[in-house]
């Protein structure tokens, strides 16, 4: 619980970035809270691709750190640091190209012309985001969860502070309505990584680790072994995600009402899926460890302690959603429509806390395994094959609208879930018997 805590508020607050803007830009009315759900849900899916590559660092610094090879946590942070730069380059380029795209996607064109410049200014934000996502994952990889935490809660109130400045133009700025709270999440990104560079850079606790970056140190090799851990990682959290992001936009099929309900819903539930990731992080970190020491034993009991403690926690979120369902809504807007609709999806998102965290941390503790190719496979059939056809199905064949959607993604949840927890069982109990681990070696 220490090394998740910091995780989870630091995961937290990157959310609570889009939570406040949905709360904030909601006062604008359901078109504009709209455009920022059908913004968000692209952004996201990118932003979690991104953070799928930053976290090849984390297993492989916890490895070495428990084998206390310090000159390889050097290796390991420098080729990290050019992955990640050169990814959220590359990220920015696509949504850029992609993004007049969006008028092909059947949504309302007063929603689509609100989205389209939001979402170019957020991604922005993916180049300073990505810089501090380095950082971050290194020093997480040394169980050191703190920093990350701190640093984003302050930017998180500076994001606030700007919201209000920018979305509705106070101290004599200009009025920029949704734009605004882009350009708030983009500075205040900018000023994570600055603060973050300067932590770590003038530490002590870290000058162990310290080697200049040198580009022609870089090798390929290492690079193609660490980017062997980051795509299929990446592509955990685009088939998760990007299943949810392809709900909205059925949900924009169904009207803009739909649509506002679905991202109010979407928005709660991942303020409990993000603290959840930090209890994913934790095992990812501390199953790694174990792997390093080569004690099994012990690393089962960590995987096993921390799925029981996800069930405990996403429980107490479950009983939450479905008690406050109909007063959660109102914190973004009064409209009574929306309110109503909201208040029933939160209902089924009660119902799938308890899979979503399992299946988190089930992702995460198999990372820390460098298991990476079947649990990857297992989220694309999940979601992709399971899931989202079924609530199709559910939402335009037998008419359910909205809630035949949610039923589909709350399917998908669950088959990830318990596939996920037979895997680690399954894996780790082999290497208990046979007492074989997988080799870091063909990595490094």
């Amino acid at each position: 619980m220490t090394l998740a805590y910091p995780v989870m508020l630091s995961q937290l607050g990157q959310v609570m970035v889009g939570v406040v803007d949905n709360v904030m830009v909601g006062r604008l009315g359901a078109e504009t809270l709209a455009a920022a759900s059908l913004a968000n849900s692209i952004f996201f899916l990118i932003m979690m691709f991104g953070i799928g590559i930053s976290m090849a660092i984390t297993p492989l610094v916890a490895v070495a750190d428990g084998e206390q090879k310090k000159g390889q946590i050097a290796q390991l942070f420098n080729h990290g640091f050019v992955i990640n730069i050169v990814t959220g380059l590359i990220l920015f380029a696509v949504v850029l190209g992609l993004s007049p795209g969006l008028n092909y996607l059947g949504q309302p064109d007063e929603v689509v012309a609100l989205a389209i410049p939001y979402l170019l200014i957020i991604t922005l934000s993916l180049v300073p985001f990505m810089y501090f996502q380095t950082f971050k994952q290194f020093v997480e990889g040394l169980s050191q969860t703190r920093q990350a935490m701190v640093i984003t809660l302050i930017c998180n109130i500076l994001n606030i502070f700007l919201n209000w400045v920018l979305i509705y133009g106070k101290l004599g700025f200009p009025e920029l309505g949704l734009n605004g709270a882009g350009w708030a999440t983009l500075i205040s990104r900018v000023l994570m990584g600055v603060i973050i560079h300067v932590y770590v850079t003038g530490s002590k606790r870290y000058k162990a680790y310290k080697t200049p970056l040198n580009l022609k140190a870089i090798r390929m090799s290492l690079v193609k072994g660490m980017l062997k851990i980051g795509v299929p990682t990446g592509f955990q959290f685009v088939f998760e995600v990007g299943a949810f992001s392809t709900a909205a936009i059925m949900m924009g099929w169904i009207g803009v009402n739909a649509l506002a309900a679905h991202q109010i819903a979407i928005n709660l539930a991942s303020v409990s899926y993000m603290m959840a990731s930090g209890l994913s992080a934790a095992a990812m970190v501390r199953v790694g460890n174990q792997l390093g020491r080569r004690d099994i034993r012990t690393l089962r009991e960590v995987g096993f302690s921390i799925f029981g403690m996800v069930a405990i926690f996403m429980s107490f979120f479950a009983v939450m959603f479905v008690l406050l369902r109909n007063y959660l809504p109102l914190i973004y807007l009064d409209d009574q429509g929306v309110v109503n609709t909201a208040a029933s999806l939160l209902i089924i998102a009660g119902i799938f806390q308890l899979s979503d965290g399992l299946q988190v941390v089930g992702l995460g503790a198999l990372r820390g395994l460098s298991d990476l190719k079947v649990p990857t496979f297992v989220t694309l059939i999940a979601y992709w094959v399971v899931g989202l056809p079924l609530g199709y199905f559910l939402a335009f064949v037998l008419e359910m609208r909205e809630i035949g959607v949610w039923i589909g993604l709350l399917t998908g949840l669950t088959a990830t879930a318990i596939l996920l927890l037979y895997r680690f069982n399954r894996l780790t109990a082999r290497m208990l018997h046979t007492h074989h681990q997988p080799s870091m070696k063909k990595v490094i």
